[in-house]
């Protein structure tokens, strides 16, 4: 055989067998044993930059979701999905099903890793959108097809994470971790570990969630003594699921035991059970443990092993917050916004007299579009309603600071302060302008057990 039928035939060798490799849907490395993908951490969600044919978009890497979901593509025209038909989804929420498109053979890359034929839900409701609750464009979620190509080390504290091929992963003997079985259902992780109410440690099976931005979900079941009669709780809305809004109850309990690593003061909710019926035929499924708790350890998930390592971070002994002011924000669209730009001498001499010399200065402005802070939802007997602020009132200024000069997330961390800390708020509500002054209340304690 020549030098070049050698050649041909080994470049066609090659050719099958990446044709073959990607032939599953799956994402690979094709010359790589590890891949490092720097992230944004926003509300303790994870952004992740993904390439949909040719597209770049952002995604919520999320452990909860069992299929990728794309929407908020208003805005990206220039994307072209393949292959598609009529599909209906339900998620958390006590609404209907929601409509969407399923399309196939899509080019998707996270990083290094590809999948050439990778399927994903479109869904067109504009009620399904992270964009306003983050402040950051975000296109959709997506989960068990990375986890289950890459065992997946997740850095929290220095925002990265590491994508390993099987392969060759080799895992190491690690000190001061606690390493958990994971069970699956419907392509969802769980793990069983112990929640302290009244007293008694509980065992709980709970979904891992890094997608939600709280701490612990937990469902109210009687036989098992999870109820909210020993806690002092309030109504909150806790979120939007896949088929509608999620209200519930707030409180905290005595501890989280995750093996020898043990939480103390616990924020939690109780969703209202009407938003989780298809959530609780999960069998055995006590609720979720979600991002604010997972944030304080780094971990190594390992879908193919049935395994989740974690080691403590940085945040481990950070305390846990909530809101105190009852105010929903999110960034709802841009608003004009003056600003100085310099200062300009326009007449360095001016008229000169004897030993002094004429200065003029001049101020220069610009007008700038900037993002809108909305008040969305105000909770019920709240210090908010209480001082008269109102849903659709825009938030300019916050303790003198210039809400547009500052994040969303960042201008929502004044409300998750300690209570008695005073907030001064500059509000536009239909086009006239108000002050309010409040302090942040605590709007429950934990009672005292008998």
């Amino acid at each position: 055989m020549t030098l070049l039928k050698k050649t041909f035939a080994a470049f066609l060798l090659f050719l099958l067998s990446f044709n073959f490799s990607f032939g599953q849907g799956q994402f690979n490395l094709p010359r790589k044993k590890t891949d490092k993908i720097k992230f944004q951490l926003i509300n303790n969600q994870i952004i992740l930059p993904v390439e949909i044919n040719g597209v770049k978009l952002s995604f919520i890497l999320d452990t909860g979701a069992s299929r990728p979901i794309l929407f908020n593509i208003t805005n990206t025209d220039s994307l072209q999905i393949n292959n598609v038909k009529t599909v209906f989804l339900r998620g958390l929420g006590g609404g209907e099903s929601v409509k969407a498109l399923k399309s196939q053979n899509n080019f998707f890359k996270i990083g290094n890793a590809i999948n050439v034929n990778q399927y994903i839900y479109v869904v067109f409701d504009q009620d399904i959108n992270f964009t306003p609750k983050l402040g950051i464009p975000v296109h959709g979620i997506i989960g068990y097809d990375v986890f289950r190509n890459f065992v997946v080390e997740i850095n929290y504290r220095l925002k990265y994470l590491k994508l390993h091929r099987r392969d060759t992963y080799k895992h190491k003997k690690r000190k001061n971790c606690e390493t958990f079985n994971l069970s699956f259902f419907n392509n969802k992780p769980y793990i069983e570990t112990e929640v302290m109410l009244d007293e008694s440690n509980i065992p709980v099976k709970l979904l891992v969630d890094t997608g939600s931005s709280d701490a612990l979900w937990l469902f109210e079941d009687e036989s098992l003594g999870i109820s909210t009669k020993h806690y002092n709780c309030f109504n909150d809305f806790l979120g939007r699921g896949l088929s509608g809004n999620v209200h519930g109850k707030r409180s905290v309990i005595k501890s989280l035991n995750l093996k020898s690593f043990e939480l103390n003061d616990v924020n939690v909710a109780f969703p209202d059970s009407t938003a989780i019926i298809y959530a609780r035929k999960i069998k055995g499924r006590n609720g979720s443990v979600g991002a604010e708790i997972l944030r304080r350890f780094n971990l190594i998930i390992d879908y193919g092993n049935s395994k989740m390592t974690l080691k403590k971070n940085g945040n481990f002994k950070t305390g846990f917050h909530y809101n105190r002011s009852g105010i929903v924000l999110e960034q709802t669209g841009l608003r004009v916004v003056k600003g100085l730009v310099r200062n300009s001498i326009l007449d360095s001499y001016g008229q000169a007299t004897e030993n002094k010399i004429s200065i003029n200065f001049s101020k220069s402005y610009e007008f700038k579009l900037e993002p809108a802070y909305t008040i969305v939802l105000i909770r019920e007997n709240s210090i908010a309603e209480k001082v008269g602020l109102k849903v659709d009132d825009i938030i300019l200024n916050i303790n003198e600071k210039e809400t547009y000069t500052l994040k969303l997330q960042e201008v929502i961390s004044y409300f998750r302060n300690s209570p008695g800390k005073s907030i001064r708020l500059k509000i536009e509500r239909n086009k006239e302008i108000m002050n309010f002054e409040f302090r942040l209340e605590d709007v429950f304690k934990q009672k005292e057990l008998p």
